[in-house]
């Protein structure tokens, strides 16, 4: 069987935070019914596709918007659902995004009897003046006890998210956020420099001039902070913004980084199978009307041709920090790397932004920063 990883998108939070540009929707009782129906559909759908039957799911994902605002007995039945329309491997990985203060103890317990054995907390700051600038609905307080309730219900695999380069943040602030994260003993963290998205409250703030954005060097100093105080403490640094305890990096992102196949579920989600990418309808009032009648929810689809497949494989390769295998390209492609990259490597190498060390090609520590203008030169 082939190795698939299957994302679930719930498209609800209790309110949007500041910098956010995901689709999701206002939490209400009648919108969440018609996409809890819709999605089993959708479900039922690729359960009865031959070609899908034949994939085996390694990972299960579910993301948003906020799973957690959902009622434990529904965010249970899209998990068992998930193991009764889909062959997810025994012992597969199964994620859960949780915000601080959106879950119970009995939604915990829910969620460890349904299969799910990996959390992922949304805890962005230790600061609540910067926690109310992002707009998120919790306190510092409040992450430590959800962080807290979790460990103690079972789950012995929890991340949490970071985000830095906030406006006004300066690195001694930013070092007391992971200060405080650390004390709480996560077994992954992802730390994110913020990205002002378009159409987003951030955005439009900094873009009249309401506040001053983070300054790149503030910024850079930032992300190297945070890669000397991790890995100092026992994190692996395995992807660009991405450290994890031994053992527990994830492994649904690996499958985004390694440029292989999965399946989206949901509004707005979006998949990579058989060469093409797809999304979904967005509306969740088209959403529904298509699954209802009987066809996949699919409002754009993209072939992707060899060349693009060839240049995505290594520009998300290299943002694994054992970088790309150039091996497994070769086999993947049947082309020799050189042969097809060969001037993008001597430029990048010569500029002392890459380097080959057998048969991986990763980033050096001047091109970490500087990476989406590495990427560049494979597109």
């Amino acid at each position: 069987m082939k190795e698939t990883g299957l994302y679930i998108h719930v498209p609800f939070c209790i309110k949007k935070c500041n910098y956010c540009d995901f689709v999701s929707y206002p939490y209400r009782e009648e919108a969440v019914g018609a996409y809890l129906k819709g999605l089993e559909r959708e479900m039922k759908l690729y359960a009865g596709e031959p070609s899908f039957q034949e994939r085996q799911i390694s990972t299960l994902y579910i993301g948003g918007g906020t799973p957690t605002c959902l009622p434990s007995f529904s965010l249970g039945k899209i998990i068992q659902d998930s193991f009764k329309y889909f062959n997810l491997q025994s012992g597969a990985e199964v994620s859960v995004e949780a915000n601080p203060g959106t879950f119970s103890n009995e939604l915990l317990q829910v969620l460890l009897l349904a299969g799910v054995n990996r959390l992922s907390l949304g805890v962005q700051s230790s600061l609540d003046d910067e926690l109310h600038l992002l707009g998120r609905i919790h306190d510092f307080r409040q992450a430590e006890e959800s962080f807290n309730s979790a460990r103690a219900a079972g789950f012995n695999n929890i991340g949490v998210d970071l985000i830095s380069g906030l406006p006004g943040q300066s690195v001694s602030q930013w070092k007391k956020t992971l200060e405080a994260v650390l004390a709480l003993e996560p077994d992954h963290v992802s730390a994110y420099g913020l990205q002002l998205e378009r159409g987003t409250p951030l955005h439009r703030d900094v873009s009249r001039g309401k506040i001053a954005p983070c300054s790149e060097e503030e910024d850079l100093k930032m992300f190297w902070e945070t890669i000397n105080f991790l890995t100092g403490h026992g994190f692996e640094h395995y992807e660009i913004s991405n450290f994890a305890r031994p053992g527990r990096q994830c492994k649904h992102n690996l499958i985004y980084w390694r440029n292989q196949e999965y399946i989206g579920l949901g509004p707005a989600a979006h998949s990579y199978i058989g060469g093409c990418r797809y999304e979904n309808k967005r509306a969740i009032k088209l959403y529904r009307e298509a699954v209802d009648a009987g066809r996949f929810p699919i409002a754009r689809r993209e072939p992707v041709d060899i060349r693009t497949e060839m240049s995505e494989t290594v520009f998300m390769g290299l943002r694994l920090m054992n970088g790309l295998d150039l091996t497994g390209f070769e086999k993947r492609f049947g082309c020799s790397f050189n042969d097809a990259y060969g001037f993008q490597v001597e430029l990048l190498t010569k500029a002392g932004l890459l380097e080959l060390t057998g048969d991986r090609l990763r980033l050096t520590p001047r091109g970490l920063p500087v990476a989406n203008r590495v990427f560049m030169e494979f597109l």
